[in-house]
């Protein structure tokens, strides 16, 4: 019997459809509201990563819900590149954002943010705290949101410490400094315990204006970015979250000397928290600082936690839970005593590797921990594609989603990031950095390549990069085939 016309027709278009329609798992993810958590300075010090002291329960639990990543990686590891990379999807050479100064905007004035590109497909997307970094000449991006709005936050400080900094401020006035430029203004204390309610502080009123967007609306999909300040200096939490801790078992980093073989301009001399009240202009920490150092970004850590748990609770109260991407993610790393060093701006694995947890509605038994190699310029395709969202163009980095489903499935070879520095005698140098599995190779060059120098660490030798086995000539033909790799750059490093 002839088949009739139309039919025939179907018959051709099935292998065309199979391959065109969703996923019964990507059409489950479809339409999802998307909770965007980001914490300034995290580094993966949590309960959920192995951390023996840390109290960490409510991130803890999100863990437990989806996919935490053991081996994420920012694109450079200080806040405003970092967060333009990952909000843009591209990577700080093509953002031309490499400092604090430089508004992403400026250099990519037609580039599509992550936010607006959920507000361009029906999304009501808003942001409370800090999302990208302003400051120091940067704004926030207007159109990325549906809604700019200021809301007040709470103070900083607790009432010691915000009459401590007006004072100091008063004195500089005095002294002729200018204090509305955040270069010369006084910061205040490092850290500080006031005996507060959560929302007396920036964070704790953050987390209740995103509760109170969440109900406003709890009836149509919404991308809402919360960005905590805590644990960035000043480490500022409620008393009862210092009580957690007894610092006088607080271990300090075993390492505090240079990778051995390192050249000094790969350094940091930590100016951040020197310009706080107290620090030393030069030198080392005391033994008593550094512990009260660790001690403050615990607390503020299980400050943060606190907040995260008071945003999961409320998803769960309004039935939003299972229609809700949540993801948490810290903008860089934070050096707490390694090598000598405390804050960020290096390129080794303490400054660059990143905590980064999703939790997708319906994944159930994968939920779990993956250990393959993923990037902040991965994030925006990955939210686009759970919440079942066309795939942006041009981004520089590639859906980790199909890891959500299969965590041990072969993936990306390498993950890539930068910093430049200011060599003495050489002048500006860039550092690109390649981590593969086992190896980070760090390139220092002059744009004219002039002057080129290496430091290689080896992993899984030499996890806390102590030694920079760059300078061995048995090593030789190893640089050179990672330097290759960089050379070949993130295209070369994709999953098959």
């Amino acid at each position: 019997m002839a088949v009739p016309k139309i039919f025939s027709i179907l018959l051709h278009l099935l292998p065309i459809l199979a391959v065109a329609m969703p996923s019964p798992v990507a059409a489950q993810r479809s339409g999802f509201n998307v909770l965007f958590i980001a914490v300034d300075d995290l580094r993966p010090e949590l309960g959920c990563y192995g951390h023996p002291v840390v109290k960490s329960p409510h991130i803890d639990r999100l863990a437990s819900e989806g996919t935490l990543f053991t081996r994420a990686y920012c694109q450079q590891a200080v806040c405003n590149p970092s967060r333009a990379s990952l909000m843009t999807g591209l990577r700080p050479e093509s953002t031309g954002v490499l400092d604090l100064p430089t508004f992403f905007r400026r250099k990519r004035p037609d580039a599509v943010t992550v936010a607006q590109y959920f507000k361009q497909h029906g999304y009501h997307t808003q942001g409370v705290g800090k999302i990208y970094h302003t400051g120091h000449g940067n704004q926030d991006d207007a159109v990325s949101w549906s809604v700019q709005e200021r809301f007040k936050r709470a103070p900083r400080y607790g009432p010691i410490g915000t009459e401590h900094l007006a004072k100091l401020i008063r004195q500089a006035k005095e002294a002729g400094i200018d204090t509305r430029d955040s270069r010369t203004r006084p910061r205040g204390l490092p850290w500080a315990a006031p005996e507060v309610a959560d929302d007396q502080l920036a964070d704790g009123s953050i987390a209740q204006q995103a509760i109170a967007l969440m109900r406003e609306h709890r009836d149509e999909p919404f991308f809402l970015a919360v960005g905590f300040l805590n644990p960035h200096l000043p480490f500022v939490a409620p008393k009862k979250y210092w009580d957690l801790y007894d610092r006088s078992a607080i271990e300090l980093a075993d390492n505090p000397q240079p990778p051995k073989g390192s050249p000094a301009y790969a350094h940091t001399s930590w100016g951040e928290l020197r310009k706080y009240y107290g620090m030393p202009a030069r030198g080392p920490l005391t033994e008593d600082q550094a512990r009260e150092a660790v001690h403050g970004y615990w607390a503020a850590t299980s400050y943060i936690d606190a907040l995260v748990g008071q945003l999961l609770s409320e998803l769960d109260r309004l039935k939003l839970r299972q229609k809700t991407v949540v993801i948490l993610w810290g903008d860089h790393g934070w050096q707490l005593g390694e090598h000598g060093f405390w804050c960020k701006h290096t390129n080794y694995e303490v400054a660059t590797r990143v905590p980064l947890i999703i939790s997708v509605p319906g994944q159930g038994k994968v939920a779990g921990e993956c250990q393959r190699l993923v990037e902040f310029v991965d994030i925006y395709p990955t939210l686009a594609d759970v919440c079942g969202l066309p795939e942006p163009a041009d981004l520089e980095g590639v859906s980790f989603s199909p890891l959500l489903d299969e965590p041990s499935r072969p993936w990306k070879k390498a993950a890539f990031h930068v910093y430049p520095r200011t060599a003495r005698g050489t002048g500006r140098v860039l550092g690109r950095a390649i981590r593969t599995e086992r190896f980070r190779l760090v390139e220092w060059a002059t744009p004219t390549r002039d002057f080129v120098e290496y430091e290689l660490y080896d992993l899984e030798n030499d996890p806390d990069e102590n030694v920079n086995i760059a300078v061995l000539p048995a090593n030789a033909a190893l640089v050179d085939q990672l330097s290759g790799q960089l050379a070949a750059g993130w295209k070369g490093a994709l999953p098959e």
